[in-house]
């Protein structure tokens, strides 16, 4: 029986409900409770996609196109975005084969070494505790912008209080409401599309702009010399780089989805053309229709929250097209887009401290779970956190929370060079231990040249963000410092549980491949065959187009 077969003859359903783990697991879930696999094929999709949609496509894809012209804001996303996909099969072809609550923190220290488990679990919860401040206090601003005089703190907090509600709800609560706010990112960028195609052909009452704008001076790449267009696009990497914060994200589901053999491959698999669609064609009508000397392109990024929907591009557009209230419209996007920030920021930084508490790296107590399978010891720490942040930002001028917010920034990228380092230690440790590829639902492509290429592109950025800073006009060593300093922060607690606890880099013979991993799909499969491709073909033309926008 093929893979295919099985999955459609409802084993997936069967896995869910008994073989979820191996047989160490009902140890654990008396210590510590059991997790829901409550997420379906959907939320996993748009969990992807809502990864990639976030704020930067609203706002900072003018500021590139403003920096480097419109051809070289291409060139920077698409090679950002072809590192992100190379980072997101990596991860998927280990989350599919072993679907724990705490990924690649969970990877790192058992293919690798338990300290670099311990340095990422802390730098990625970290990282999302303080993207929950930032989150809430950008909901506040973006209301501002209806109701100027409503003090920002009101509004921050009745946000938290919602987040948190929602968390306690449980997994399958995030994954609806995740699918619905990334259901309105989609929509609203499939209509600025259409919508900018339709301006640049004149079809909506204006002139016929066509490729005028990518030929007019400093187009299509911003730079007097080869060498100044080459520094912009490189340059650019780095806002490119934010915008497509959080796509990892889907690892960390695949210990609570109800099929991930199944569900994470179809997920990766359209992620890198999502990423084309939406990301390289919403830049594509950008450097068509605006003009990369106009001055709104810019002032997206550099605008406050409260005041970026009338600069934004998506705006500008719409304005454009004479429709009425663009403005209004692309603030409550960005609204949800907050949102969902928010809700995946409580969800990331909990199950990763639940799965550090189930390891032993942090207290016990964090891993365990209530009959909903939410954390809540691990959700009242991060509330607590993020609280204190949110304060020390709103009474303390914002100089300890920038700093914050530059701790994460570094660890973020540390994060994703780190999971295509454990991806070449867990194909290494596949091939020592004589396993058979035939093993793994999901088969990263281009190993392990796309781990190579995700490397090089991480220290490249790395290597960027140092440039920007010392290349500051005028220049500040604060600056440099401030790019920087999550760095030592990473190794240094590394280094620091390395020494107290004496671990070793995993021997390629002694990793562990089997703990957690699902008896359902031991021995079934082929090499290289997704789980839902059989499924799929079933599926009529039409269908298939209109669940690789938006699946349901």
């Amino acid at each position: 029986m093929s893979k295919e077969e099985y999955y459609d003859q409802g084993a997936g359903q069967e896995y869910a409900s008994h073989h979820q783990d191996n047989i160490d697991a009902s140890s654990e879930e008396q210590e510590f409770g059991a997790v829901k696999r409550d997420l379906k094929s959907r939320h996993l999709q748009m969990i992807a996609i809502g990864g990639t949609i976030g704020t930067g496509i609203f706002l900072s894809s003018g500021g590139s196109v403003a920096a480097a012209g419109p051809l070289g804001a291409l060139i920077s996303y698409t090679i950002v975005g072809t590192m992100v996909f190379f980072i997101v099969t990596s991860l998927g072809e280990m989350a599919a084969y072993l679907p724990l609550p705490g990924a690649f923190t969970t990877f790192g220290a058992r293919f690798v070494d338990p300290a670099l488990g311990f340095g990422l679990g802390v730098g990625y919860a970290f990282q999302w505790i303080i993207t929950v401040t930032i989150e809430v206090t950008a909901a506040g601003m973006i209301l501002q912008y209806w109701w100027p005089n409503l003090k920002m703190w009101i509004p921050a907090l009745i946000f938290i209080v919602i987040l948190v509600a929602i968390t306690l709800l449980g997994v399958k609560a995030f994954g609806e409401l995740e699918y619905w706010f990334s259901m309105i990112k989609v929509l609203t960028c499939v209509v600025f599309i259409i919508v900018g195609i339709l301006v640049d052909l004149g079809a909506t009452g204006g002139e016929f702009i066509g490729g005028r704008n990518w030929h007019i001076e400093g187009a299509p790449i911003v730079g007097e010399t080869a060498k100044d267009k080459t520094v912009n696009i490189f340059t650019t990497c780095v806002w490119a780089f934010f915008s497509f914060g959080g796509t990892e994200l889907i690892g960390i589901t695949a210990g609570e989805s109800a099929n991930p053999a199944k569900a994470i491959p179809r997920a990766i698999r359209h992620t890198f053309w999502r990423i084309l669609l939406f990301y390289i064609l919403s830049l594509i009508v950008i450097g068509l229709v605006i003009p990369w000397t106009d001055p709104s392109l810019l002032d997206s990024v550099m605008a406050d929250v409260n005041t970026a929907a009338t600069v934004a591009p998506f705006t500008t557009v719409f304005r454009m097209a004479n429709l009425p209230g663009a403005d209004h419209a692309i603030n409550a996007v960005l609204l949800t887009a907050v949102l969902s920030a928010g809700q995946s920021s409580f969800y990331a930084s909990t199950r990763t401290l639940m799965a550090m508490g189930r390891e032993g790296k942090m207290p016990a107590i964090f891993g365990r779970v209530n009959s909903r399978g939410v954390p809540l010891y691990s959700l009242a720490f991060v509330t607590m956190i993020a609280s204190i942040a949110f304060v020390s930002d709103l009474f303390g001028e914002g100089v300890v929370f920038k700093w914050l917010v530059n701790l994460t920034g570094m660890s973020a990228l540390l994060t994703w060079m780190s999971i295509s380092i454990i991806h070449l230690r867990f194909r290494a440790a596949f091939k020592a231990q004589g396993r058979s590829l035939s093993e793994l639902p999901y088969i990263a492509p281009l190993f392990p040249f796309s781990c190579y290429i995700s490397i090089a592109l991480a220290l490249m950025i790395v290597f960027l963000q140092g440039y920007q800073a010392v290349t500051a006009d005028p220049f500040e060593a604060v600056g440099v410092v401030a790019v920087f300093v999550g760095a030592p922060v990473f190794f240094l607690t590394i280094i620091g549980w390395k020494v107290y606890h004496k671990t070793k880099l995993v021997p390629l013979l002694e990793v562990d491949l089997d703990s957690g991993r699902p008896n359902i799909i031991q021995g079934i499969g082929k090499p290289g065959v997704d789980a839902a491709s059989g499924e799929e073909d079933k599926v009529p033309i039409w269908k298939k187009v209109l669940n690789f926008v938006a699946p349901v």
